[in-house]
């Protein structure tokens, strides 16, 4: 069966299986102060166009989270995020578990605009009796696949820079965000237009990785500390800079990201010829299109999905995600499949 489940379910991309043999018996210093970590850093750095920021590399999304937020959060200090962010919904309470509660806010469409946020700090105040929420979290994409647009994104890092908030992205899917059709946005962009982002290669075709970037380099004051005291500063910490050296050194993150976008795209674009609608109107590897329930049982005989939301009691919404490694025979084979049920 083919898994459209997640955009993780296979190792990594060759280029870097073959990078990590080729160096694997080369010597090297501990905890990220090898030749790799200085060298990924600095491809990054120019990246983003932003040589003053601090990087540091991660294994996973919900660590990377974790960490980041609360080490940016005084104790009593709390975290604004769509009720469908990662942190809110997928996270196991994982910020809580820190003491930092997550104010969820309703969406349409999984993305923040400063009026959400103003409503938050007018529900709240600034009183002891409550929580004060300091932190802004986006994703881009987000939960359900939508992106933020320049326009977008400068409104609420203004917003956050007039209430004294910080704007905290989290990129985990970052890459099919910025490769989406209609995005206008770039890294250097989001260096600009936010306080703290990561760079997600997980979902992207590393092993495992995430690379946060402060883009105000006093942010990052004694970060290794929380690293190390919450057990993500790896020994070999060149194995997750090795990756982002590799990823970066010719593009070849954003040519894995398009080539995710294309693949749901081609799938999204034959379920819409088919007649059928979406739940949310993703242009990124996630899509959620809205199909009579005997279609998914059809399909689900075949490929690996999750079925995502009852929309009534004939039809559902499932999700579909491709990847990097997403073979363009499947797809074919899958749209095949939807135009022969559908008939």
């Amino acid at each position: 069966m083919y898994n459209f489940k997640n955009d993780y379910s296979v190792g990594a991309h060759p280029n870097i299986l073959n990078k990590l043999i080729e160096t694997n018996l080369v010597p090297q210093l501990g905890y990220g102060d090898d030749e790799y970590n200085t060298e990924a850093k600095q491809i990054l750095k120019k990246k983003i166009s932003n040589p003053k920021a601090e990087i540091f590399f991660l294994s996973g999304g919900t660590q990377t989270n974790l960490i980041a937020i609360s080490f940016l959060l005084r104790v009593h200090e709390a975290v604004i995020s769509a009720k469908t962010g990662h942190i809110s919904a997928n996270e196991t309470g994982a910020i809580e578990a820190t003491g930092h509660k997550v104010i969820a806010v309703e969406t349409s469409n999984g993305k923040l605009k400063p009026a959400d946020i103003q409503t938050t700090l007018d529900e709240y105040g600034l009183k002891p009796h409550v929580v004060k929420p300091r932190l802004v979290y986006i994703s881009n994409s987000t939960e359900i696949g939508t992106i933020y647009t320049k326009t977008e994104l400068e409104s609420l890092y203004i917003f956050c820079q007039q209430h004294n908030l910080l704007l905290y992205l989290d990129g985990a899917r970052l890459g099919h965000a910025l490769m989406a059709e209609n995005s206008d946005l770039s890294l250097s962009d989001i260096s600009k237009l936010t306080d703290v982002f990561y760079i997600g290669a997980t979902k992207n075709g590393a092993l495992l990785g995430e690379a946060i970037v402060f883009n105000k380099p006093e942010m990052a004051t004694e970060f290794e500390f929380s690293l190390k005291q919450k057990g993500a500063m790896l020994a070999k910490g060149r194995l997750l800079a090795i990756q982002f050296l590799e990823l970066f050194k010719d593009d070849l993150y954003f040519s894995l990201a398009k080539h995710a976008n294309e693949m749901a795209m081609k799938i999204a674009n034959a379920i819409s010829e088919n007649g059928f609608s979406f739940l949310t109107n993703s242009t990124t590897n996630q899509i959620f299109p809205i199909l009579p329930n005997e279609i998914i049982d059809e399909l689900s005989k075949k490929y690996l999905f999750y079925v995502w939301k009852k929309v009534d009691e004939n039809q559902s919404a499932i999700r579909l995600i491709t990847s990097w490694a997403t073979n363009e025979n499947e797809v074919n084979e899958f749209i095949k499949d939807i135009n022969q049920t559908n008939n």
